[in-house]
């Protein structure tokens, strides 16, 4: 570790040393002193070692403008020429309001000083920037890093050091894009209908996408890119982020008139939201950032290899595969009868099930989602023995078992409200003696908020989770948040920002309390799914929509960020709860095949070869989970719209998983070749049809099928990417398995 630290009688410290070049696994952040604050000159490709004079690469100063080149600094700033969206916005009531931020220290870890000289530079992976402007009285801190894997992390902290309040509004971390970039990508979505894809052309000005929802939101962008011309899954330059953050955000890219590009993001902060006292502190999110020259696989690279070194990642923590769900939701809903649910454990047992989750409906009150919410104890008249009735016979047949709970909302119909209606969050400060509180939001599916930023609702909601927790053995908690955070307020100000640290603190101590459970982050589906809560919780349920054909669209974009280990993914009744569509068992089975696999079905009325088919893919997931949740996700840029092609790639290239679908019907008569992309060149590989059997009729639709897909075929990594094995006709909404796997001299496979 170095550091470097600048004072009034020495000149700044940009002028005392060179550049910082942060560099990781072909990533580089390039940082520039020489002005006195910290010029972010380049974000992409590994630059390598050794760097030139930048001394002599300053910008030209055009006419009609500054008369200084123009600095683009971590924190663009009006006062250094910056006339795009500024990285701060704060005031003094109403002074102080454009800040001049300057260095004065810089800590580099896991780096050094290249020899200490006059612009000689420091190289590393990491570091910590201090700038200061003793004038307004604020001090912000700059960490960075860049993970193994490439994923830079990068996030301020700001503190007044001035005698009186500082009002925060806007705290962003920026980055620049390469003047390569011409389109930008990012992704929204409804409620069942999350993750989907849009595009557009750079031009100057700023796309900005706001989430005013309390939580992330159905239509979050969860990522926003910027990349070459017409950049796909495996081809282009691309770079991209995401904020990990649960409540209001933005994201935004912006082209300025000189040219320049940036992308960033900030928390949105309400009004006097943020007001820091002398010396208090505001603390932004974690904006992930990640380059690729290889189109979106790569992004998702740096992204799956973040999360998969964390040690506290499923799997790392437990030591454990991910196991085999069954819900009960759609099979029963609100209709909780003991006999039922006993029913459903030993179906599922006997199908290869391994963890068993009762859904809403087991609290008092609770018959449908008009009351109850927030009466988080055992329903007396439904379970007279509690819960331990089902959770012993559920554990007896080896499985695990888990509970949904809803601690962040309350029914206006509940004993809590009743007893504590100024718990709940509202515009408007509750009134002393009152019986009711404040004007509150509109309901949202018949519920409020609970206001965790009241202590007292804080103590009650933790203690009565820890209760349950403690009481039971529960080893899974589906923890889902069903509505916008509409006027959210605590005490008459806005209160999304506490709200949302107040969620992270109670995660944090229920975990703390009991490490053993495991916490899925449902929110009407796939309404918070972000990194922010993703550090808190085992798995995101991407959407409410178990329809097979809208969870290739969802699923594959939610995983270009989340691996697929971390995202729920089940099969559900053969006629979806949501769109009415009517799926066969095979296309439902390799959906939910590339994701936490599950069944959320009243399996008690599968029978025959359905029983039979459906227990074989159990059994599948179970023979491929390892390869699905630890290799390369790849995804093809398939020609055909009517197809999609994904598939995992062990790291060593022994091994791949694919799954073609057919999405719609097709222009064309037969698929013709399709490639198997990101396998080892000069490897040979066996590829078989996995799932389905080759004599399916319902999937297939041809007279003769290609002759490989009964016996399989050998050939090359470059042979199968190249020129790709010609397909069976797939009916539209059908879809098939290939297994991969590498062949050691004509012997038996790897």
């Amino acid at each position: 570790m170095t550091s470097t630290t600048a004072s009034e009688e020495n000149p700044p410290l940009g002028r005392r040393y060179g550049p910082l070049h942060l560099r990781r696994s072909g990533t580089s952040l390039l940082l520039d002193f020489s002005t006195g604050e910290p010029a972010v000159l380049h974000f992409g490709a590994d630059l390598g070692p050794g760097l030139p004079d930048l001394s002599l690469l300053a910008d030209p100063v055009p006419r009609s403008a500054l008369d200084i080149p123009v600095t683009l600094g971590l924190i663009p700033q009006a006062s250094s020429g910056w006339r795009g969206r500024p990285g701060l916005r704060g005031h003094r009531n109403g002074q102080s309001f454009s800040a001049r931020l300057r260095v004065v220290s810089v800590t580099v870890q896991n780096g050094s000083v290249q020899d200490g000289s006059e612009q000689s530079g420091k190289e590393g992976c990491s570091a910590v920037i201090t700038q200061s402007d003793p004038a307004a009285g604020i001090t912000v801190d700059t960490e960075i890093r860049i993970n193994d894997g490439g994923l830079l992390q990068l996030r301020h902290g700001l503190r007044n050091d001035g005698p009186d309040s500082y009002w925060v509004e806007e705290l962003a971390a920026v980055l620049p894009v390469g003047r390569a970039a011409t389109e930008i990508l990012d992704l929204t979505g409804r409620w069942c209908r999350e993750s989907h894809p849009q595009r557009l052309p750079m031009r100057q000005g700023t796309w900005v996408r706001s989430g005013r929802h309390g939580r992330t939101g159905h239509d979050s962008s969860l990522l926003l890119a910027a990349g070459t011309p017409g950049f796909g899954n495996r081809h282009g330059r691309v770079w991209a982020v995401h904020l990990g953050w649960s409540g209001n955000h933005e994201s935004f890219v912006e082209t300025i008139g000189d040219g320049r590009s940036v992308i960033g993001a900030s928390e949105l902060l309400g009004s006097a939201e943020v007001i820091l006292d002398p010396g208090s502190s505001y603390e932004t999110p974690w904006l992930f950032a990640a380059y690729s020259d290889a189109g979106l696989d790569g992004i998702s690279e740096a992204f799956y290899a973040w999360f998969r070194g964390r040690p506290h990642h499923p799997g790392a923590r437990s030591g454990k595969p991910r196991p085999v769900v069954l819900n009960v939701w759609e099979a029963v809903y609100f209709d909780h009868r003991l006999a039922t649910l006993l029913e459903l454990a030993e179906s599922a047992a006997a199908l290869g099930v391994e963890r068993y989750v009762l859904d809403d409906g087991w609290f008092r009150g609770r018959r449908d989602d008009h009351a109850g919410l927030g009466d988080w104890y055992v329903d007396e008249q439904l379970w007279p023995e509690g819960l331990s009735p089902l959770i012993d016979a559920v554990t007896a047949q080896g499985m695990e078992f888990g509970l949904w709970v809803e601690p962040e909302m309350v029914n206006e119909d509940s004993d809590l409200a009743r007893a504590h209606p100024d718990w709940i969050s509202g515009p408007r400060p509750h009134s002393p003696g009152a019986a009711t509180p404040g004007r509150l939001p509109e309901r949202w599916r018949h519920q409020q908020v609970l206001d965790l930023v009241n202590p007292e609702a804080w103590q009650y909601v933790f203690d009565r989770l820890d209760s349950l927790l403690g009481e039971y053995r529960i080893s899974y908690l589906k923890w889902d948040q069903n509505r916008d955070l509409a006027e959210m307020g605590h005490e008459g100000s806005p209160s999304v920002h506490a709200q949302t640290l107040a969620v992270y603190r109670l995660l944090d101590e229920l975990r703390e309390a009991h490490p053993e459970v495991e916490i899925e982050s449902c929110s009407s589906g796939g309404a918070r799914v972000d990194l922010g809560i993703l550090e808190r919780t085992d798995r995101v349920w991407a959407s409410d929509c178990n329809d097979a054909l809208e969870r290739q669209t969802i699923q594959r974009w939610t995983g270009v960020v989340v691996p697929p280990e971390l995202v729920g993914s089940h099969i559900g009744p053969t006629t979806s709860h949501t769109t009415a569509r009517t799926h066969e068992l095979s296309f439902r089975a390799i959906t939910a095949m590339f994701g936490h696999f599950g069944l959320e079905w009243d399996v008690r009325q599968v029978q025959g070869a359905e029983r039979n088919e459906l227990a074989a893919a159990v059994a599948l997931y179970k023979e491929h989970r390892a390869l699905l949740h630890s290799g390369r996700m790849v995804r093809a840029d398939e020609p055909d719209p009517s197809l999609m092609l994904h598939g995992v790639v062990s790291h060593d290239g022994s091994e791949a998983l694919f799954a073609l679908v057919s999405v719609a019907t097709s222009f064309s008569e037969v698929p013709g070749r399709v490639a198997l992309p990101g396998l080892r060149p000069d490897e040979k590989y066996r590829v078989r049809l996995a799932y389905p059997g080759a004599g399916s009729g319902r999937t297939f639709s041809q007279t003769r099928p290609p002759a490989w897909l009964a016996a399989g075929v050998e050939a090359s990594g470059r042979f199968l990417a190249e020129s790709g094995l010609p397909m069976p006709v797939l009916n539209p909404e059908h879809g098939l398995l290939l297994s991969v796997r590498a062949v050691v001299d004509d012997g038996p496979p790897r």
